[in-house]
Order: structure tokens, then sequence, then C-alpha cells
């Protein structure tokens, strides 16, 4: 019998424990990545750079000549943002732009020595940071957490639910 199965099978009340108990470690997911994010923004703020456009950065730098869907892409966010967040590293001069050698109407990214500097520096300045997120925890907890987290999001690639979300909002215009 599948995990998947057996869980579905618990009482009613076990599973509505499981639910909170799920429900409350998403939530303290989301507040571990937004207090990391309020911190490593006040970091980058002296360089005039956001977080979002240190995500870039970060995967020009990793992926030279990549077009800005790829960047998109490797980034999870949508190819307009990721435009618009490539203009601006253009315009401080920390990528340079320019046509794929294959295919001229694919534009590339590319990093240029400036923004290659002012990684390794982000990069220097935020170890600090993740140190202090991780204190306490050993080698093995480190390794146990990653590969929990990593099963989370297998759990969830593929997923479709047929449902979908009604809000009350939506009712009463649906009454109207």
């Amino acid at each position: 019998m599948s995990k998947r199965i057996a869980i579905s099978k618990l009482p009613l009340e076990a599973e509505t424990d499981r639910y909170l108990q799920g429900r409350q470690m998403l939530r303290s997911m989301k507040r571990i990545m937004n207090q990391f994010r309020v911190h490593l923004d006040e970091q980058l703020r002296p360089q005039g750079l956001t977080t979002a456009q240190l995500q870039v950065l970060f995967a020009v730098r990793n992926s030279p000549a990549s077009s800005g869907a790829q960047i998109a892409r490797s980034c999870y966010i949508t190819p307009q943002t990721a435009q618009a967040l490539l203009k601006n590293l253009e315009r401080s001069g920390l990528i340079v732009r320019g046509k794929d050698p294959v295919n001229d109407r694919i534009v590339t990214a590319s990093i240029t020595p400036k923004g290659d500097r002012l990684a390794d520096a982000v990069e220097k300045n935020s170890r600090g940071l993740q140190k202090k997120l991780w204190e306490g925890f050993s080698d093995r907890e480190m390794s146990r957490l990653s590969g929990l987290l990593d099963r989370c999001l297998q759990n969830l690639s593929g997923f479709e639910d047929s449902a979908p979300v009604h809000s009350a909002r939506a009712e009463n215009r649906s009454r109207t």
C-alpha cells in the first residue's frame, strides 16, 4: 500500500491535525524565505541591487549567453519580469546583451567584469547570513532537511488539482 493511500485513510481528526501541521510548516518556510530576503535586501541596498536582480545576475553568471526565456525558467519568473530585470542590470553595467550567434532573433545576456566582481562580493557577504540561518544545525540535520524539502518538491511536480478554488466574493458575484 502506498504512503499516499495510507495517509488518505487516516481518521478525520488525524487528517485535520496533519493538515494543520502541514499548513504551519508552510507558513514557517514562507517566513524563513521572507526574513532571509529582507536581510539580503538590506545587504544589497548599498549596491543599488535587489534580491530579484541578484537572482537574475547569478543565473546569467551561471549560464553565459542565455536567452531571457532561459533565465526566466531558471529563476522561476515570467519572461516579462526577466526582461525588466535584465534591462536594469544592463543599465547598471552588470551584464551585456547581444544576439545569439545561431538565431539573431534571440537576445542573450552575459555578465560583465563589474557584474562578476559584484556577484563575488555579494556571495562573500551573504555567507554570514546563511551561517546565521543554519546556526545550531549539524551536517546530518542539514542533509536530512535538504532531502525532505527535495521530496516535497517531487511530491508537487506534476500535481494537477482539477477542483477550482472558489472565493466567497466569486460566489456572491455569481448570485447577482
